[in-house]
């Protein structure tokens, strides 16, 4: 079991994102109102539904390629998909940060911040 940390990121991962898509995917006309209000004030006001979407697929894809990168360094030690799930993470944490930041939403995207450090560590151990 040497790569026990990597493991245990990447489930962290795969959890949080699935679970994040898969709340988005069954209440979406509640995210979708709470999303319109926040953004309400910035350049995204009208593209929310379609932001949405884009994170929700990101999401989705980020989690699978976790689960999968888990079950791949168990059975072989391979880190292909992992390292895959650990950049697609960082690719949706940095977009979910930007929305943040633009709407001026400071302690979400703090939070964020606090996602993206084990991410990037994944990358960097996958690598």
């Amino acid at each position: 079991m040497n790569n026990v940390a990597s493991i245990l990121i990447l489930i962290f991962l795969a959890i949080s994102f699935i679970q994040s898509g898969y709340d988005k995917l069954f209440y979406w006309k509640d995210n979708l109102d709470w999303l319109k209000s926040h953004f309400a004030q910035t350049k995204l006001k009208n593209h929310v539904p379609l932001a949405l979407l884009n994170i929700l697929i990101l999401e989705l894809i980020s989690g699978v390629l976790c689960i999968v990168g888990s079950i791949e360094l168990i059975v072989n030690n391979g880190r292909v998909f992992g390292l895959y799930g650990a950049i697609f993470s960082c690719i949706t944490l940095i977009m979910l940060l930007f929305g943040q930041r633009l709407a001026k939403d400071y302690d979400g995207a703090r939070t964020i911040v606090i996602y993206f450090i084990p991410a990037v560590m994944a990358v960097y151990w996958l690598n």
